[in-house]
């Protein structure tokens, strides 16, 4: 299955618009997007104006204010979102060739996030349709009751790793709980995007509960954090750009998610079977060219097997297949845009500063099977030391610190010696300590003997400054509702607190 053949099956000479209000308009202007898997260009997309953006917020207003969709019953909602899941199945094979293609992600990732943002849809179908809320005995003649109502406009700006994905992450709670949307995925892969969205006016959505905005953070994002009309922010991105979010959501204090980036350590003690340490750690930190918040990207390794797991590792890393993410032998695609590709080179060559030393990989790939691909070979460092700048700062890119640990204690202190607090794993047959040493790390998303599990059923964010609040579960759809308390007076009578004179 060769590039240009399964490109043809997808077609990119269209329009690429906006979805506000229920229809399709064009932008402002006009992006060129390139194919990372060759850096040719790929298609031209709509760019959402200020205007156009303000224009969808007052639509998901509208429609949430004096729409049906908030008064639509459980049911109903849930209905619905089963037949989203439905389409995105019908849909499956084109929704994936458009996020590699569009992404650079190997085809066969691609197919894995189809299915499971389907799933999440289906997910909070079922969710939304159990009991909820409590009841609570105050004494007769009160009723007391508490209730969960949707909190209103959500604004929803997504990452360009997992596009199509996060926004199931982000619409599917948001939907099922009675909210109205508007979506803004990134600049660079609004593909399928567009897609869902030329799905939802086919199964005739209410105009206005969903709106997609394209375009980049300063022109589409900031006005959705910033607008008073809005009453949900929910943000999957880097630090700096949760922070800038987290600011312009002060105005009105509207609710803030953020899921924000990740250092996360992978600790392996020396009982373990060396050979599974490996294969997972390839799969910790060059699954989607390391391009993944949650990726093992600090390898603590006892010091008993340091020698041989690196020698392993290296090894095994050597022998990772790199290429278009449409092609059947590839392992490992490129990273997602060019500007991408700088900012790892430029940071693996900090670590070669920093007195790190490279043991494999840390080049741009080139030649005739690469073209002008946004390609970087698997890259690992060892002889790093904590404070410095590649163990510290998140590279989103498909590069390895490896890092030495005599004691419990001293791994646990590796382990924890970050800003970010997203996702961590343990590696060990002493199930003791493996739960010992798992409940030590500062994190939010834990693994033993296993790296990248994610589950729908199950919250996701992390400690620290990888983000605000939790996605998934029950924690995601609790945090698309306001919770409301409701005190029912049976027998009314007079008070009598101030004396009737």
């Amino acid at each position: 299955m060769s590039q240009t053949m399964t490109a043809s099956k997808v077609k990119l000479d269209r329009k690429w618009q906006l979805f506000i209000d229920g229809k399709f308009e064009d932008g402002a202007s006009e992006r060129t997007l390139y194919n990372p898997a060759n850096g040719e260009p790929l298609c031209k997309v709509a760019e959402a104006s200020a205007a156009q953006v303000e224009k969808a917020i007052k639509a998901a207003r509208k429609a949430f204010d004096r729409g049906p969709w908030p008064r639509l019953t459980a049911q109903d909602r849930a209905a619905f979102l089963n037949k989203i899941a439905d389409k995105i199945d019908e849909n499956a094979r084109e929704l994936a060739q458009l996020e590699t293609l569009n992404g650079g992600k190997p085809y066969r990732e691609a197919k894995y996030d189809i299915a499971d943002a389907a799933g999440c849809f289906r997910y909070y179908a079922g969710l939304v349709t159990k009991p909820t809320g409590q009841t609570v005995d105050v004494g007769a003649p009160s009723v007391t009751q508490i209730v969960r109502e949707p909190i209103g406009v959500c604004g929803q700006i997504i990452p360009w790793n997992f596009p199509f994905l996060m926004a199931a992450w982000k619409l599917a709670p948001a939907l099922a709980a009675g909210n109205t949307c508007v979506l803004k995925p990134s600049e660079y892969t609004p593909l399928t995007a567009v897609k869902l969205a030329e799905i939802l006016a086919e199964l005739e959505l209410p105009e206005g509960v969903v709106n997609i905005v394209l375009g980049d953070g300063p022109t589409a994002g900031h006005p959705l954090a910033e607008s008073h009309l809005v009453d949900k922010v929910a943000f999957t991105g880097s630090v700096r750009t949760g922070k800038l979010v987290a600011q312009a959501a002060l105005g009105n204090l509207k609710k803030v998610t953020l899921e924000l980036g990740g250092k996360s350590p992978m600790v392996v003690f020396s009982d373990v079977d060396l050979d599974m340490a490996v294969d997972h750690a390839l799969f910790a930190i060059f699954c989607n060219s390391g391009q993944v918040c949650s990726a093992g990207s600090r390898f603590i390794v006892q010091d008993e097997i340091y020698d041989q797991f690196v020698k392993k590792f290296v090894e095994r890393a050597k022998k990772i297949t790199v290429g278009p993410g449409m092609e059947r032998s590839t392992e490992m695609g490129p990273l997602v845009s060019e500007q991408q590709m700088k900012r790892v080179l430029e940071y693996i060559a900090i670590g070669q500063k920093e007195g790190a030393k490279l043991e494999t990989g840390g080049e741009q790939l080139s030649g005739e099977q690469y073209g002008k691909g946004y390609y970087v070979s698997p890259t690992i460092f060892t002889g790093v030391k904590p404070k410095m700048r590649i163990v510290q700062e998140e590279i989103f890119g498909p590069v390895a610190v490896v890092q030495k640990f005599k004691t419990e204690e001293e791994a646990l202190e590796l382990a924890n010696d970050s800003p970010y607090g997203l996702a961590g794993a343990v590696y060990t047959n002493d199930v003791t300590r493996a739960y010992r040493v798992i409940k030590g790390i500062k994190a939010g998303i834990t693994w033993i003997n296993v790296y990248h599990n994610t589950y729908t059923e199950c919250p996701w964010g992390g400690y620290k400054q990888s983000g605000w609040g939790r996605e998934l579960g029950t924690y995601g759809l609790e945090a698309y509702t306001e919770v409301k308390q409701i005190n029912l007076n049976l027998d009314p009578q007079l008070i009598g607190w101030f004396e009737n004179k």
